[in-house]
């Protein structure tokens, strides 16, 4: 997915019934450095901003993002701030029939996982960065949780290979197959090459309560959730 030069992997298919959307982090769509990750006072792209998404006819449209709807409401909750890093693109309606919910490679998601992850607790996740040149037997990735931090607004996971810039906003599945999270930065410290995820029902949640698209649920694969052994992984 691109927003006005940004890069990023979509994560899941969400609809409120009628419309159809992808996810993506909020921060794909940010205008400010890097380093601005506080969503509560971060600057971004306004609603309505034309997304291209790869393999669609039409540009979708931004229709919510968590920093702009924290700004709105005047959110003064410090891990909220923080960590709520979701946002949502309508797609087109000429491209509705060609969207599979499915993720690549592990199938799923098998639902929403509503408490989190424990440290140890295996994860997995596609990450599509152009960085990687285009080999394919990177994107898929496994690992393990190290448990949530803010209050459970957000996990810490260690993957191999890490999430890497274009990866941002790539979903997160637990053993189960579930939909937990969505990559939302790159850790240095206390643990480098880790990542932070921010958590898909809370984030959800929030944007039913705050995005004025009604009642947004996330969609089912059609392909079972399988963990293939991967060539390369923890």
């Amino acid at each position: 997915m691109t927003t006005e030069g940004n890069q990023c992997t979509s994560n899941f298919v969400f609809t409120d019934g009628s419309d159809v959307f992808i996810g993506m982090a909020a921060h794909c769509a940010g205008t400010g450095p890097a380093t601005a990750v506080n969503g509560c006072d971060a600057q971004s792209l306004p609603l309505g901003t034309p997304v291209s998404i790869d393999g669609a006819s039409e540009q979708g449209t931004l229709v919510y993002s968590s920093w702009l709807a924290m700004q709105r409401t005047g959110e003064s909750d410090p891990n909220a701030c923080m960590y709520n890093d979701f946002a949502l693109v309508e797609i087109d309606p000429a491209d509705v029939g060609r969207t599979n919910p499915s993720v690549p490679i592990f199938g799923g998601p098998a639902g929403l996982d509503t408490d989190g992850t424990e440290s140890g607790e295996r994860v997995y996740s596609y990450g599509n960065s152009p960085l990687r040149g285009g080999i394919e037997a990177l994107s898929p990735k496994s690992g393990i949780s190290q448990g949530t931090v803010g209050n459970g607004w957000s996990h810490r996971v260690a993957t191999v290979t890490p999430g890497i810039p274009g990866d941002s906003g790539s979903g997160f599945l637990n053993a189960d197959g579930e939909a937990f999270g969505v990559l939302s930065t790159l850790a240095l410290a206390p643990v480098p090459g880790t990542n932070g995820v921010a958590d898909l029902s809370r984030a959800l949640e929030y944007a039913n309560g705050h995005g004025n698209l009604g009642s947004v649920d996330l969609v089912s694969g059609t392909e079972q959730f399988a963990a293939p052994l991967l060539p390369i992984g923890l």
